[in-house]
């Protein structure tokens, strides 16, 4: 077993894979910035709000005021030069601490493919990925090849994060609402009246089932589809279909795009060579930047040296928490819909619907009491996430508790009404309305103030 391991960890393939994976990365990523700073993105969830929500254990991570910017500007151009492969290893790192603090600072933006991203970042930080085809790689006057070549597992490990994170999505997805009663999808697909050639269509039912029931499938198959040869081809026609629908149907931004390229990967290095070589005719005025100076490799680089050390352990650690993180919410009791413990960070991509109405109320030490309009302090998208999650409600209860101790009010009690509809069930309060949530310290604890919900839904 073990000789078995080293001589798969010696084992080397074409840098190319890695190269186009690295530049296809890098221009969405680039891209995405752009886009989110023109839609007024930054402004609208980074800078108006005057309260943000944190995640536990993360409150230090908050927006710098019109510094946000500069943040933003600072993973905008490490994306750049990640794809062009310019000072890859201090890019990625700084792309993958400045793109994780965004995603730390409001979790009322929480969206599956930002923890994506974060992770993968990660993991490009410990791969050869400017070994090909990158402003790095001519700058290296020696151990350079006319054919690069680095280690198969990593181009593995990016494999292994896709399948991961599909293969997870399709176990979530076995459960009684998704494939029993097509929820979310029926209640969803028919406001798509108005798409063309589709609208109608999406008002049968039979649709609902069978989009819930393929997802599914979908999901759990891709990845192996991916990996044999014989289906790769069709499992990626599978992949633009898949993404490009949903990306047709629902407002998800650039996650189906990045799924698409991501899948590229798969592929043997034939296909990428010959992408590199468009890509080098397309930028032949520029190719004195992308040509190797030397032919002549000398010895090993210090990437390869150290990586049996120091990366595989760690790259080791990372993919045995990716595979265990997922499973955290069996630690808890309930119905995890509804109570939402360990519900974020698994890979549970579009399961429900879920809305919410919260009405706090304030009491003193006198008596006084008197109820909150939530606009007075979070803007109308805060509030729609606030009223149907718990850990939002918690936060914001503090926030207020807080707020009104230093108007003076003395012994402050902070008490929410608050009900909640799940998956089109009939809707139902929440949250204990006779809990004091001032008094209630957040932990990774159960959440016992948490009404339980009587529908069950069954499933992983």
């Amino acid at each position: 077993m073990k000789k078995t391991i080293l001589t798969y960890l010696d084992k080397n393939t074409s840098a190319a894979p890695l190269a186009v994976f690295r530049i296809g990365f890098g221009v969405m990523m680039f891209y995405s910035i752009i886009r989110f700073a023109a839609h007024g993105w930054i402004n609208s969830l980074y800078i108006e709000p005057q309260f943000h929500f944190s995640y536990f254990g993360f409150e230090w991570a908050k927006p710098l005021g019109t510094f946000t910017y500069l943040l933003f500007t600072i993973c905008g151009l490490t994306a750049f030069f990640i794809a062009i492969g310019f000072k890859y290893r201090l890019s990625i790192i700084l792309f993958f601490l400045s793109f994780t603090y965004i995603e730390l600072m409001d979790k009322t933006t929480y969206l599956n493919h930002y923890y994506f991203i974060s992770l993968l970042s990660f993991l490009m930080i410990f791969l050869p990925a400017n070994r090909y085809f990158s402003l790095d790689y001519n700058k290296t006057k020696t151990n350079n090849l006319t054919t690069p070549s680095i280690p198969q597992w990593s181009i593995d490990s990016i494999k292994l994060l896709l399948s991961i994170v599909y293969f997870y999505a399709g176990l979530a997805k076995i459960n009684s609402d998704w494939l029993l009663k097509a929820m979310p999808l029926k209640i969803w697909l028919p406001s798509k009246y108005d798409l063309p050639f589709l609208g109608n269509i999406m008002q049968q039912e039979w649709v609902h089932y069978a989009f819930s029931w393929t997802g599914m499938i979908y999901d759990l198959l891709i990845p192996f589809l991916l990996l044999y040869k014989k289906t790769r081809l069709w499992a990626f026609i599978a992949v633009i279909i898949f993404h490009v629908l949903t990306r047709v149907l629902f407002p998800i931004g650039m996650f189906p795009f990045i799924m698409i390229v991501s899948a590229l990967v798969f592929f043997d290095s034939k296909l990428h060579e010959n992408i590199i070589a468009f890509l080098k005719k397309q930028l032949s005025p520029l190719s004195f930047l992308l040509t190797p100076l030397s032919r002549k490799r000398t010895g090993h680089t210090p990437y390869e040296i150290k990586f049996k050390n120091i990366i595989i352990p760690v790259l080791v650690i990372f993919f045995t928490f990716q595979l265990l993180f997922p499973w955290r919410y069996l630690t808890y009791p309930g119905e995890l819909f509804w109570t939402e413990e360990g519900y974020r960070f698994s890979w549970r991509v579009m399961l429900m619907e879920k809305m919410g109405n919260a009405q706090f109320k304030i009491v003193d030490a006198s008596g006084q009491s008197f109820y909150i309009q939530n606009d007075d302090f979070l803007t109308s998208f805060q509030e729609k996430q606030m009223s149907f999650q718990p850990d939002f409600i918690l936060e914001y209860a503090h926030f207020l508790g807080d707020h009104y101790s230093a108007q003076g009010y003395k012994n402050v009690q902070v008490y929410v009404d608050c009900y909640a509809a799940l998956n089109g069930k009939t809707s139902r309060r929440l949250i204990d309305p006779t809990t004091d949530l001032y008094q209630i310290k957040d932990s990774f604890q159960h959440k016992d103030w948490i009404l339980p919900l009587e529908d069950e839904i069954k499933g992983l």
